[in-house]
């Protein structure tokens, strides 16, 4: 799995006992290599992770060629959709250059999306998809001779409340191919200003090739600052660590404010400025991410959580 792939499946792997391998990723692309991946492959391999996109950075990982390598080795491939599965393919559709990612990919052999992201549903009913119904099947599990009767469940979470599943039914429903798309077009229009005025900053460098997910970093400037003068004027980004960053989403509610991307960029410009006139002062937003933006800080935040938890569940 890349680096960048989502920590659930560490926690997924550590659950059942599978070593999970991580494929460093790199500047200035920030995407897996495909042959670092292959290099790690084994007789033990079992899968490829790849993601559509990833959580720090929004990028779509080379998935054609981890789909070539999963065939060549006859090993599974996930393709991570959760953030990006159900507001690709309408980018695509819009005419953007969006990688391939799902089943016309032979060697996908699965792939998960969350409704609750840009599906506009309901939280708790994502969904995971199979190439067939015979991979399906290992995911099921039954109890025939139980006394209280047979017991079987699809799902590690066992039952789901037909209710959010009915919701997000009608949600999708309601909003059809077109609200879908018109949803779509106006996340671009707004994530396009805002990228294009982010790559006109000669102190801010955009993360890779985003598309709704806009990921930047600096060189010449602490990004923690700027994010400390950013809190002041409203805006809340995620922070990144390996390297420093800054993340954020363009979502619905934010296509509805008139003017709202030239704001954005006139406040990370005097952000800059802060950071500039701040520099080799320690930032707000450093007080954890700071040790942490480094291996060995991240291994001290690493036994600072064990030690919380540790802590709360004494008391």
């Amino acid at each position: 799995m890349p680096h960048t792939a989502h920590p659930a499946f560490d926690k997924a792997g550590r659950y059942f006992g599978i070593h999970m391998v991580h494929v460093p990723v790199h500047a200035p692309d920030f995407r897996v290599d495909p042959a670092a991946v292959e290099a790690c492959i084994n007789p033990n391999t079992i899968a490829i992770v790849g993601s559509a996109g990833n959580y720090p950075y929004g990028l779509i990982d080379p998935l054609d060629q981890l789909s070539d390598i999963a065939l060549r080795r006859d090993i599974g491939l996930h393709v991570d959709g959760c953030l990006g599965g159900f507001i690709l393919p309408w980018i695509e559709r819009l005419g953007y250059q969006v990688p391939v990612f799902d089943f016309r990919l032979p060697g996908v052999s699965s792939m998960s999306a969350d409704t609750h992201k840009y599906g506009f549903a309901l939280k708790g009913t994502s969904v995971v998809l199979y190439r067939s119904s015979r991979l399906r099947r290992y995911q099921y599990f039954d109890v025939p001779d139980w006394p209280g009767g047979m017991y079987a469940s699809p799902t590690g979470a066992g039952s789901r409340s037909g209710g959010l599943t009915a919701a997000t039914w009608a949600s999708m429903v309601g909003l059809g191919e077109a609200g879908y798309l018109a949803a779509a077009k106006a996340i671009m229009d707004v994530a396009d200003q805002m990228k294009a005025g982010i790559a006109a900053d000669p102190d801010l460098l955009l993360i890779g090739e985003p598309t709704f997910l806009i990921s930047f970093r600096s060189e010449t400037v602490d990004v923690f600052h700027v994010n400390d003068f950013m809190k002041t004027r409203g805006w809340r980004f995620n922070v990144l660590q390996l390297p420093p960053a800054l993340h954020f989403c363009v979502t619905l509610p934010q296509t509805n404010v008139p003017g709202l991307a030239d704001r954005l960029l006139s406040d990370l410009r005097e952000g800059v400025a802060y950071a500039r006139a701040n520099a080799g002062k320690p930032a707000e937003t450093a007080a954890l991410y700071g040790i942490a933006g480094s291996v060995d800080g991240n291994r001290q935040v690493t036994e600072l959580v064990h030690g919380l938890f540790d802590h709360l569940f004494a008391v």
